[in-house]
């Protein structure tokens, strides 16, 4: 029986990845280094200091990944304090209730940093539907390690069996599945080149795992 829920944020929650693509690469631009369209989207998923300790190790930078880290999160806020378009992702609020309403306990486990979390939940009011947050950035490893949604899991009180997670990115899936967790995929418009066969179930819009819908999987 499904009795909790683990959200990820970026691509699921909230379509940030146009405000990441924009920070990272201004902060690309600064550092003076070229990141190829592959290598960008190989890092889908994980959290920014894993995705400056590779920068520096691939490019040989002087700089120190917190640097760039700091760097990154500098136009990061800029671009979330300046952009009123932006928005939930089209079915997600709806959804949250609707588990929320039903009992469900819902936990977020997301490679944002812990600062940009609370960002996204203060400006959405979404702290009251939500257990427990959890920030990859606090963590020793990862996506797709899967340290976050073990983690995650545990959160909830619940059995392994008895939790699911909806993610967008292959290093979250990876996690989710590495995990040992039910994972559900969400091939959206904004999420590109991932890899959707690692997930348990595939969707397209969050109607196909209403309430009703997922709890007759369980």
């Amino acid at each position: 029986m499904l009795k909790a829920v683990i959200f990820d944020m970026d691509g699921v929650i909230i379509d940030s990845e146009p405000m990441h693509n924009k920070a990272y690469h201004d902060m690309f631009d600064e550092v003076g280094i070229d990141v190829s369209k592959e290598l960008y989207e190989s890092f889908t998923g994980q959290s920014t200091i894993n995705i400056c300790k590779r920068l520096c190790d691939h490019f040989n930078l002087d700089q120190a990944p917190e640097t760039l880290v700091q760097r990154k999160r500098h136009y990061f806020k800029h671009f979330f304090e300046h952009n009123s378009s932006l928005g939930l992702i089209d079915g997600v609020l709806e959804l949250i209730k609707d588990y929320h309403s039903n009992g469900l306990t819902l936990v977020l486990g997301s490679s944002a940093a812990m600062t940009s979390i609370n960002q996204i939940f203060d400006r959405f009011d979404l702290h009251q539907y939500f257990t427990a947050k959890f920030s990859g950035g606090d963590l020793k490893e990862s996506k797709p390690h899967p340290e976050i949604f073990i983690k995650s899991a545990e959160a909830t009180g619940f059995k392994k069996e008895e939790c699911m997670v909806i993610e967008d990115s292959t290093n979250g899936m990876k996690a989710a599945k590495n995990a040992d967790i039910f994972c559900v995929g969400y091939d959206s418009f904004h999420s590109k080149n991932q890899d959707y066969s690692i997930a348990d179930m595939v969707i397209t819009d969050f109607k196909e795992i209403s309430y009703d819908k997922i709890t007759k999987l369980f």
